[in-house]
């Protein structure tokens, strides 16, 4: 017969690591689902009670979540960053517009064509773009995003460094009236915000999804187990693509005008930055940062003579000693069922010390 020679420490850590504590930190879940709720009604009812101006900057700031959103898919939840999803954005912003001048106003036909060429486009350029990783990706999304901007600056059909004008209204229906009011207007684009949104979740939750970041925590050991990662990387960047072209069709219905300047670097490195501000890989997050990003640029920058740009600066160096995973780390407190993307990191119970 043996006999146990492990010591009385060695007994009281396995005791404490066979222990779960109780996570206090964690609300019930249908909390969080009513929190949700009560967020949703009251973006619903923001037409009621906000002016013409503000109610367009929300509305702004809805689509540039959405484009947000498409990064987030990339950066956070595949773990390649991008800085070219503004060519999709802006794709489907001029097919968007193109569509309302010389054929249809109808918005759901602008959707899907908006959708479509932003799916297409990415799918043509990705074939090339994620053959490549880290660095080396960035910097050809990032040539990606400036050959459009360039393309849409040349090109006279889309309007030149004029931008193309002239779009009219969108109708929800044949022959029905235009969306003139901003109230009526905001309602549409916040419906193609929450399809946008609904989708990525979905992708996210996916067996795609969870390929994607089997592609973020270890490519190298997907291709061991003989899974193709070209192809998940392939479907993902297309699928983001199409969200970023829906953003697009969303942001035109608003303004009824877009230029070479709505797919500029500018956008783009606003977009990531938005990312890092809201917690990359949880979407959610994301969406938080893009209306920081805008709140920021658009509402502070007006009462600081224009400075806009650097209060997001100083608000990023901020983030970064004060948040450093971003308003995403501020999750603790919210119940696990609700949050996309915190399996994904693994449970934080797990890893807390008693």
């Amino acid at each position: 017969m043996s006999t146990s020679t492990a010591s009385p420490a060695a007994d009281l850590g396995a005791t404490t690591a066979k222990v779960q504590l109780p996570d206090r930190s964690s609300l019930p879940p249908w909390m969080g689902r009513t929190v949700i709720a009560l967020v949703l009604i009251v973006l619903a009812l923001l037409p009621f009670v906000l002016a013409p101006y503000p109610l367009g900057l929300v509305s702004r700031a809805l689509s540039f979540a959405l484009l947000v959103v498409s990064v987030d898919l990339l950066t956070g939840v595949m773990g390649m960053p991008s800085l070219g999803q503004v060519a999709y954005f802006g794709a489907g912003a001029y097919a968007a517009g193109l569509v309302g001048i010389h054929w249809t106003t109808n918005a759901f036909v602008q959707l899907g064509v908006g959708i479509l060429t932003g799916a297409v486009l990415a799918a043509l350029t990705g074939a090339v773009a994620v053959r490549t990783a880290g660095i080396y990706f960035l910097m050809v999304t990032l040539a990606i995003g400036e050959l459009a901007h360039r393309g849409a600056d040349t090109v006279s059909a889309l309007g030149g460094s004029n931008g193309l004008v002239g779009i009219p209204a969108v109708t929800l229906v044949p022959g029905g009236k235009p969306l003139l009011l901003q109230g009526y207007v905001y309602w549409w684009v916040f419906a193609v915000f929450l399809v946008g949104l609904a989708l990525a979740l979905a992708l996210s939750r996916s067996p795609l999804g969870r390929s994607m970041r089997g592609v973020r925590d270890g490519e190298l050991r997907l291709r061991a187990l003989g899974q193709s990662t070209y192809v998940t990387k392939l479907l993902a960047y297309t699928a983001a693509g199409g969200i970023a072209g829906a953003a697009g069709t969303a942001w035109v219905a608003q303004t009824r005008f877009v230029s070479p300047g709505d797919m500029g670097f500018e956008v783009s490195a606003f977009a990531l930055l938005a990312v890092v501000l809201g917690g990359a890989g949880v979407l959610w997050g994301p969406v938080l940062g893009a209306g920081l990003v805008i709140f920021v640029r658009d509402w502070l920058g007006g009462y600081f003579d224009g400075r806009g740009t650097l209060l997001l600066g100083i608000v990023f160096v901020l983030s970064v000693y004060l948040l450093p995973r971003g308003i995403a780390g501020i999750r603790a407190r919210w119940p696990v069922s609700l949050l996309p993307g915190r399996r994904a990191h693994g449970d934080d119970r797990k890893r807390r010390e008693p």
